[in-house]
């Protein structure tokens, strides 16, 4: 099976636009941040809640915290919220202000409730479509886990970002470029 792509800065930048010009567009921009800029699996988004990011002041979260029946393995982790997704994730709480903390945080539009894994990672992988980009929905977290290795991050704080219970695994998302060699070439 082959890797899904990691996605350059421009292609991120596409694919939010074009998931926001669609019907659920909010909803989808989200959960496209949720795998591109918090490198959550797919079936941990379709597990959300509004209360699991929505803080008791009816703000964004700044750490998510999964149980473990929300996750894969059967492991509880902390999902950290960076400065855009909290900003992104404000603006979608700012029109679920009326809902309640137990419903769904990615609705399905037909059934009002939690949208199934593979659903998500089909509506995904058709607005990674629609933006020219030939890939699977997983391309979100391997592109996570790519730019975090990029800024020069350890593997092992990757590794705890991607709640993965190897660090052989977590090296396998992360893409190394020709100018990541070229600048190892050249360090002293």
């Amino acid at each position: 099976m082959a890797k899904a792509k990691v996605l350059t800065k421009d292609e991120v930048r596409r694919v939010l636009r074009i998931a926001e010009t669609l019907n659920h567009g909010q909803r989808d921009k989200l959960a496209l941040a949720l795998s591109i800029m918090g490198g959550m699996r797919v079936g941990e988004i379709a597990a959300l809640t509004l209360g699991d990011v929505r803080g008791i002041d009816g703000r964004a979260v700044d750490i998510i915290h999964l149980a473990k029946h929300q996750t894969k393995g059967n492991r509880s982790r902390r999902v950290f919220v960076g400065d855009e997704l909290r900003r992104i994730l404000s603006i979608f709480l700012g029109h679920s202000k009326e809902l309640p903390d137990a419903a769904p945080l990615i609705a399905s539009s037909r059934t009002g409730r939690h949208m199934c894994t593979v659903t998500l990672s089909t509506r995904l992988k058709s607005i990674y479509r629609a933006a020219g980009i030939d890939t699977s929905s997983h391309a979100g977290r391997r592109t996570f886990a790519t730019r975090k290795n990029e800024l020069g991050i350890g593997m092992a704080t990757i590794q705890q970002l991607m709640g993965h219970s190897s660090i052989q695994t977590t090296a396998l998302y992360c893409h190394v470029s020709d100018e990541q060699l070229r600048n190892a070439a050249n360090a002293d």
